[in-house]
């Protein structure tokens, strides 16, 4: 499911946007000055698909509205109502109408007017605390405090307690589900760390930096797909004997055919190398003879059959790397980036001294989170949700924005919503932009 529209009534009290989708190209951009709206309108999708109510319940607006490319709509409104004489809530109310199909509709209220209600009759596990925080909001009050104060080790300290909440309908959990939205925020250099058993009274999770973050994630992925590979490998090898003897048939390639097949095999190989996807000793001086008779043929034939396999477990990886590398090794001046299975990213000066990925300028940790968070952690599919790509970036990597973005898009297949205020980010792309516009008087 892809979303056409973006619609948002009294945003703020003043504010009427509407926000047409770009879907041809992908890309969308808005604009406008400081105040109308942008950062917000992006919190506020994010916070729909990713269960964060506290944004939607935080922000004054009356209604949110996406309309989707299937002809359905969701409507989130916001009205007031009276909790007790000297108490109003906020109340959110979802509204989903397909073509065909009856209206429906949700309150994600608590069920109790305290918000949480806390029984000793079961022991509190992570999965309810996780629920709790996803479905709830951070500003929620309980009896053992500010929700966001809160860590699981805290609450198992008190052994036992419980609360009720309304169970959220099928339909909603379908319709997020439907589509991934990622959120690249403004503060994007720094990550929650998860907090440690100790810290229980710590009231913000530490941050650490997202580079070193990301690098140790590379390093994970890149050894998943080793593990795949070497799982691959073993069966391949244990069948091939086998294979070898049952495949009578003679082979249907040439010779010239097989010694190209060789050939690219060696030059994937070596470029996953580069990619710190292979070890050096994988890569073997293979000599063919000069005859290929039947027998060599056909062993040679199931050879490069089982190598071509293998290397495509690598293919995905391998293509989002060397897109990374290219951008980055473009706008990196005097820099070396170099990918391998057990650092990750590293980096090195001109004269080759390491250099720590934190060591970067702001502007240089800023485009390589960016440009990593688009390439390894966005969803085909997605909607991407980016504000600021400009922060700290020079007007030359502005003006490269757009172009390397629509190669990302182009290769991982998804839709960008962005907030600037760079017209050197828009460069000559006005066409797709939408600007945000004040009150009509």
């Amino acid at each position: 499911m892809r979303i056409n529209k973006i619609s948002v009534r009294q945003l703020f009290g003043v504010f009427n946007h509407v926000i047409p989708l770009n879907r041809e190209e992908g890309i969308t951009i808005i604009h406008g000055p400081n105040g109308f709206g942008k950062t917000v309108l992006l919190r506020m999708v994010n916070g729909f698909f990713n269960s964060r109510y506290s944004e939607l319940r935080t922000i004054p607006f009356t209604e949110l509205r996406l309309d989707f490319d299937d002809g359905s709509h969701v409507e989130v409104t916001k009205s007031i109502a009276q909790t007790n004489e000297n108490e109003k809530d906020e109340k959110l109310t979802f509204h989903f109408y397909h073509p065909g199909a009856e209206p429906q509709n949700f309150s994600p209220d608590l069920l109790t007017n305290s918000g949480v209600e806390f029984n000793l009759h079961w022991s509190v596990t992570e999965d309810q605390v996780n629920s709790l925080i996803q479905f709830g909001d951070q500003n929620i009050v309980t009896p053992l405090g500010p929700l966001e104060n809160i860590t699981l080790p805290f609450i198992k300290s008190f052994e036992k307690f419980a609360w009720r909440l309304k169970e959220e309908p099928k339909w909603l959990s379908e319709l997020k589900s439907s589509l991934d939205v990622h959120f690249i925020e403004t503060q994007r250099l720094l990550t929650a760390s998860s907090v440690p058993e100790a810290a229980v009274d710590t009231k913000h999770p530490s941050m650490i930096p997202s580079v070193n973050i990301y690098s140790q994630e590379l390093v994970e992925e890149i050894q998943a797909k080793l593990a795949e590979y070497g799982a691959l490998s073993q069966s391949l090898e244990r069948s091939f004997p086998a294979r070898i003897f049952n495949n009578k048939a003679p082979s249907q390639l040439t010779e010239e055919t097989l010694r190209n097949k060789l050939n690219e095999i060696e030059e994937k190989r070596s470029s996953l190398i580069e990619n710190g996807l292979l070890d050096k000793d994988e890569n073997p001086d293979f000599q063919v003879a000069q005859n290929i008779d039947g027998t060599t043929n056909n062993i040679l034939s199931v050879y490069i059959e089982d190598v071509e396999q293998k290397l495509m477990v690598f293919q995905e990886a391998a293509t989002k790397i060397e897109l990374f590398k290219r951008i980055i090794k473009q706008r990196f001046l005097y820099k070396n980036m170099s990918i391998s299975k057990d650092k990750g990213f590293t980096f090195t000066t001109a004269d080759g001294k390491p250099l720590s990925p934190t060591d970067l300028s702001f502007g240089e940790q800023h485009e390589l989170v960016m440009l990593y968070q688009l390439l390894f952690k966005v969803q085909p599919n997605s909607l991407v949700l980016i504000d600021g790509p400009e922060i700290s970036l020079h007007v030359a990597w502005q003006v490269q924005f757009l172009k390397d973005l629509q190669e990302i898009i182009k290769l991982a297949n998804f839709d960008v919503l962005l907030a600037t205020h760079s017209p050197d980010i828009i460069n000559d792309r006005w066409d797709l932009t939408v600007e945000l516009q004040g009150p009509i008087e």
